[in-house]
């Protein structure tokens, strides 16, 4: 798991568009692909995007409860 805590707010939220990006263009690519196997790595590259998604929104969330 990455420390997210290290990035700043601007960094942080940069971070989380990325990621949510990333989510995006995965689910396209998920529609248009065929095959167990890319079908599999896919939604497990999703999985993970969606993880670090989750971590950065709890660690933005947490800074706006200091």
């Amino acid at each position: 798991m990455n420390d997210y805590s290290i990035l700043s707010l601007p960094e942080l939220n940069d971070r989380i568009a990325i990621v949510r990006d990333n989510i995006r263009q995965l689910t396209e690519q998920a529609t248009g692909s065929s095959g167990a196997a890319a079908e599999e790595r896919t939604a497990e590259r999703i999985a993970q995007q969606q993880d670090e998604l989750d971590a950065l929104l709890k660690e933005r969330e947490s800074r706006g409860r200091k």
